[in-house]
């Protein structure tokens, strides 16, 4: 029995609703200072991953070939007006505001690396493997603090609909946890090595946005996690 997902979805959700209840009771300093230490701890993990990569080619093909598939498939945009629509769902249902952004492009551009952050980071995709063949929770333990602040300080500004990303959190984490143990037999160390390798450039592209330094478009990066693997079998295959 998995318990990383369940713990650090719980994690998601308390955070979301205590932050978007509080909303602008909490110091704008914190407000201000904090999403670019979670930037900052997003690139120290990105680097964490990336270095474990085995064939570092086969990373960066995953990388331009997930871009390509996401540019054309405009995965952000839909991404983003999906967490629109359910930001004005929870409000018409709550019946409660919050310190909305200056216009909805911005809650767009905010919204999806919270998104991205939470569901498609290196960390939560490698930790929820990791549990899933091993039964070793550690580093989605040790993401569930850090995603406990992170969503209460963009639920004070994005509203309850922070809390709601802890849904789709859960169901990712546990395909890829169940999955892991299907997949072990099929895999070896070099293609876990790359897939985290390629998580690890997600990661890293998430904290440069998070920090302002870098705007790249991280959900159209996320075909990347898919190709990973089968890249690196045919790396090592012919290569």
């Amino acid at each position: 029995m998995v318990i990383g997902p369940f713990i650090n979805s719980a994690a998601i959700l308390l955070g979301g609703i205590g932050g978007a209840a509080l909303g602008d009771r909490i110091p704008a300093s914190l407000r201000k200072t904090l999403p670019s230490v979670f930037g900052l701890a997003a690139l120290g993990m990105g680097v964490m991953l990336t270095v474990r990569t085995a064939h570092l080619p086969v990373a960066v093909m995953a990388l331009l070939l997930g871009a390509v598939i996401g540019e054309l498939c405009r995965l952000e945009h839909w991404i983003g007006r999906a967490g629109n629509a359910v930001r004005l769902l929870v409000e018409r249902r709550s019946g409660t505001g919050h310190a909305a952004p200056a216009d909805e492009q911005a809650f767009l551009d905010r919204y999806v690396v919270v998104v991205v952050l939470f569901c498609a980071s290196g960390a939560g995709v490698f930790g929820s493997m990791q549990e899933g063949m091993t039964g070793d929770a550690s580093v989605l333990l040790a993401k569930a603090f850090l995603d406990l602040f992170t969503a209460a300080i963009f639920a004070s500004s994005l509203g309850y609909a922070v809390a709601v990303i802890a849904a789709p959190q859960l169901a990712i984490q546990l395909m890829l946890a169940l999955a892991a143990g299907f997949l072990m037999p099929l895999t070896d160390a070099g293609m876990q090595a790359d897939f985290s390798g390629t998580g690890g450039l997600l990661l890293l592209a998430t904290g440069f946005r998070i920090c302002g330094m870098l705007n790249l478009p991280v959900a159209n990066l996320l075909p990347a996690l898919v190709l990973a693997m089968p890249l690196s079998a045919l790396w090592s295959r012919f290569f």
